[in-house]
Order: structure tokens, then sequence, then C-alpha cells
């Protein structure tokens, strides 16, 4: 297998996670009271959407990538 075919797949599945997930979450967590012994942690879930088009061009450009053959003629 050459660089070309491993970046191609590596992109497709990129591509197919992207559309599949269309971004990720995590917590934060921050002290919201601090008084001697008494503490209060507050989780904050946060969310990072990743735009469909971005996993479509890669989807796409590893498709191309694996079909793409410049050696025919």
């Amino acid at each position: 297998m050459n660089s070309k075919t491993i970046v191609a797949i590596a992109l497709i599945a990129l591509g197919i996670i992207a559309l599949a997930y269309q971004g990720f979450s995590y917590t934060t967590r921050e002290k919201a009271v601090d008084l001697g012994p008494l503490q209060i942690v507050k989780e904050e879930r946060h969310r990072l959407p990743i735009p469909p088009i971005i996993g479509a061009v890669a989807l796409v450009a590893g498709l191309g990538l694996l079909i793409w053959n410049p050696k025919r003629g």
C-alpha cells in the first residue's frame, strides 16, 4: 500500500466519522463556591460542532484520491 492509498483511506474514514457525529462535546469543571472545607464544583458541558460540509469534502477528496490514477493515459 502506498502513501496515497493510506491518505485516501484516512480521509474517507474521517469524512464518515465527521458526518456521523457532527461534532464532539467536552466537560469543564470549575469551583463555584470555595468556603474553607466547603467546595462546590460546577460542571459545564460544551459542544464543538463540525459542519457536515467538512465531512462531505473529506469523503469526496478521499474517494477522488482512491480512484484517480495519473499514470492512465
